[in-house]
């Protein structure tokens, strides 16, 4: 009798296969190469716990603001405005702290109020005023940079308190708090994405709006329901930010959009095979983290980070366009055939 060809051994093999496949992985694979590279050239200073704990903590914000980013992305929004979110809120909870003193508590929640507004109204003027999220969020971005220009009148805000410091820097285990912030929000969001109603709503309106739509799926709120999300993980971020230094700093902000985008279509090209994914981008920010990190200490110039990130962001959209039409060549040849076997 032959086998079949359900066989559930040979099924396994098969998945395991595709699972550790180079185009499935690649960053990963690129990950452990860079690794053993780099211990090889600067063995001294690479291959250490203390690289490992700075890597760690400095790109554990870039992280939070790339698992933002998905969002969006995955509903085919984009917001070019997440940097300048992020040094808003930085400069938000700052200025709440010192200037006015409001408290800790009262400070952080008010911040994270601002962060969602931002959003709420990107959303609004995305699906109601059917301006572009590319437009709408470039233009957000620039008033958002002359509202921190105004808060912070262009110099750094002091004296932001202790505890507040503590929020970001307490360490556990040797590594900050910040890392764990950006582990727990990098689970709930992949849960969302993978495992509820709704993360399969911001799939399917990022893939066909229109079809989404007509499936009963309320795009217009899934659209600004991601980007309020975003928002708000950029406050988080903005409010982390400022804790670690422990101070307010209107300048940082617009340096963070680029890694977190690089990350998030990098990431997309990782796991899930051209869809924006939480696994993948966080991935995505620590390779890219390794790379830049082992070349400065090989002595690289100032300069490489720009230039990693911005190769990097390329590539990865370029193999992302690429994945997203072939994943939609393979949908079109599969549902061809159906419909017609249901027309005979």
């Amino acid at each position: 009798m032959p086998a079949s060809s359900t066989n559930p051994t040979r099924s396994g093999w098969h998945g395991l296969r595709h699972s550790l496949a180079f185009h499935n992985i690649s960053a990963v694979y690129i990950w452990i190469a860079m690794v053993i590279l780099f211990s090889i050239l600067v063995p001294e200073t690479f291959p250490t716990v203390d690289t490992v704990r700075i890597v760690l903590a400095d790109q554990a914000l870039t992280a939070i603001l790339a698992i933002g980013l998905v969002l969006p992305l995955a509903a085919g929004a984009f917001d070019l405005s997440i940097g300048s979110q992020l040094g808003l809120a930085a400069i938000v909870v700052a200025w709440m702290l010192s200037v006015q003193d409001f408290g800790l508590w009262v400070s952080i929640l008010g911040t994270l109020v601002v962060g969602a507004a931002v959003g709420l109204i990107n959303g609004l003027l995305i699906v109601k005023a059917k301006i572009s999220s590319f437009i709408t969020t470039l233009g957000m971005s620039s008033i958002i940079l002359a509202g921190i220009s105004w808060i912070s009148h262009d110099a750094q805000i002091l004296d932001l308190g202790t505890d507040f410091q503590e929020i970001a820097t307490h360490p556990i285990f040797g590594v900050p708090l910040s890392v764990y912030v950006m582990v727990v929000l990098a689970a709930c969001v992949w849960y969302l994405l993978d495992n509820t109603h709704l993360g399969r709503a911001v799939y399917a309106t990022g893939g066909n709006t229109e079809a989404a739509r007509l499936a009963g799926v309320r795009t217009e709120v899934v659209v600004v329901a991601c980007l309020v999300s975003c928002s708000l993980l950029a406050a988080v971020a903005g409010i982390l930010l400022s804790s670690s230094l422990a101070t307010g700093d209107p300048t940082i902000g617009p340096g963070y959009m680029l890694p977190a985008f690089a990350a998030a279509f990098l990431g997309s090209t990782q796991f899930r095979n051209g869809r924006f994914n939480v696994l993948g981008t966080v991935v995505a920010v620590y390779v890219l983290a390794t790379g830049v990190k082992g070349l400065q200490l090989a002595g690289a110039p100032v300069w490489i980070p720009e230039l990693f990130n911005g190769v990097a962001l390329l590539v990865a959209v370029a193999v992302n366009r690429r994945q997203g039409s072939a994943r939609r060549a393979r949908s079109t040849r599969t549902t061809v055939p159906v419909t017609a076997e249901r027309s005979v």
